[in-house]
């Protein structure tokens, strides 16, 4: 199935959105969902809460469309381990550093066995998404990148004025 971005569906995909300040200051850090084979958003946005088409920080602004040839069961597979990922996500408490919206997609991507892989984490889902994920559009870009690079400007203008002045 095709990504359309005008209705916000992104079928078999990982769907990233930044987090205020954070993102701001480090842009390889965000919230992320999982999406089902007809592209409904799934997302742990708390303890003991997974989100369905509503994620806690706003609409995606980047997306990484999988290979689902890269599953065995096809949709049917792929469906089951974002449900079983999503209920066992139900019952857990959100922990920022270990226990977030990164593990319940990894979780969902080991049980489905994505890519003949049964150990995505953290630190392997934000380099994917980092390296291989689309913005949706411009202003998507602008969301993400756009405090960063106010960051990085201001931070050198500040330098450059005590340096220089």
């Amino acid at each position: 199935m095709e990504v359309i971005e005008e209705t916000r569906r992104y079928p078999f995909c990982v769907v990233w959105t930044p987090i205020p300040f954070l993102s701001w200051v480090i842009p390889l850090i965000g919230h992320v969902g999982i999406t089902t084979s007809t592209g409904i958003i799934r997302d742990f946005s708390g303890s003991f809460y997974v989100a369905e088409d509503d994620m806690a920080f706003g609409y995606p602004t980047k997306y990484w469309q999988l290979d689902i040839r890269t599953v065995n069961g096809g949709p049917k597979t792929w469906d089951k381990a974002v449900n079983l990922a999503s209920i066992e996500y139900f019952n857990r408490m959100h922990n920022l550093l270990s226990d977030n919206c990164h593990s319940h997609v990894g979780m969902a991507l080991s049980l489905m066995n994505y890519n003949q892989s049964k150990n995505w984490n953290m630190i392997k889902l934000a380099l994917c998404i980092f390296l291989f994920g689309k913005h949706v559009s411009f202003i998507a870009w602008l969301k993400t990148w756009g405090p960063f690079i106010i960051f990085v400007v201001l931070c050198f203008g500040i330098y450059a004025y005590d340096k220089y002045i």
